[in-house]
């Protein structure tokens, strides 16, 4: 019998799963962690913080599950999307809090480019309405709010990423990577060209030095090499997804024309936009 280990990083806990190759869920623990509000509007989480968690889980998982190491074949990251860390790659800190995809903290930045009409181009580009919501605007904020962050950023020093690209560098000692489905939702990615767009990041003023390369969700990352984690060195991280498209081929929707729609708490509807069909599971 083989064995997956997946990271799920969410908004508001952290788990660690182990699958079996048919699917079974052999073993999973689950930690929450602290949400910070400091004022009216923002919502932010610790990277640093998060990150010791998936250490601490992971190191923990392998150490009571009754399963040889051996038989891990590979590491999956499924992650809070528009979640945005900025650290500094010297010093492997982050220079700010993660602003978390709710956080509204930069809405000023948005509404400042509606007003200046850069609403349809920002859509035609990414597919996304011009929002707080996405990464963008929340890289700009820290780069306009945190002191010397343009100097570290002139200075190359500076990297982005949602957190799948935060957790990836540091497990595996500084490879720079996400992948499509997190690209697609910072607001930053020609979703035409499937490249960071220049004109994007001219408009919100970012480096193109600090994105991380986009590669495929089940591209093979590289090893892990983090040496709190016993027992599992060198072990691949082999694929990256966002939390809800992650969870669109969970629900099984692997046609042209299948959407899953997430709406409430724990709540879900299916369709397929071809024929119409409808499922949902609250009837």
């Amino acid at each position: 019998m083989k064995y997956a280990l997946i990271i799920d990083q969410g908004t508001t806990s952290t788990r660690v799963i182990i699958f079996d190759q048919r699917g079974n869920i052999i073993f999973k623990l689950m930690k929450e962690f602290k949400q910070f509000y400091p004022y009216e509007g923002y919502i932010l989480h610790d990277a640093e913080m998060i990150y010791n968690d998936v250490v601490e889980l992971v190191s923990m998982a392998l150490t009571e599950v009754n399963i040889d190491y051996s038989d891990i074949i590979g590491v999956g990251i499924t992650n809070q999307r528009e979640t945005t860390v900025v650290w500094d790659k010297i010093t492997n800190k982050p220079i700010y809090y993660a602003i978390v995809w709710q956080s509204n903290q930069s809405k000023k930045i948005c509404d400042d480019l509606i007003a200046n009409g850069y609403e349809e181009l920002i859509y035609d580009k990414t597919g996304l309405v011009l929002n707080p919501y996405f990464s963008a605007s929340k890289i700009k904020w820290i780069l306009d709010n945190v002191d010397n962050a343009k100097e570290l950023m002139a200075e190359k020093r500076l990297l982005f990423g949602t957190i799948d690209s935060y957790l990836t560098y540091r497990l595996t000692g500084g490879i720079h990577v996400t992948d499509y489905t997190n690209a697609s939702r910072t607001m930053l990615f020609n979703i035409h060209t499937l490249s960071w767009d220049d004109d994007l990041l001219q408009l919100f003023k970012i480096d193109k030095s600090m994105l991380p390369k986009v590669v495929s969700s089940n591209a093979i990352v590289g090893g892990i090499c983090e040496p709190k984690i016993k027992n599992i060195c060198n072990l691949e991280i082999c694929a990256i997804v966002g939390d809800q498209h992650a969870s669109l081929i969970g629900h099984t929707c692997f046609c042209e024309g299948d959407v899953k729609i997430t709406y409430g708490t724990g709540s879900f509807m299916l369709l397929n936009t071809k024929d119409k069909a409808i499922k949902s599971n609250n009837g």
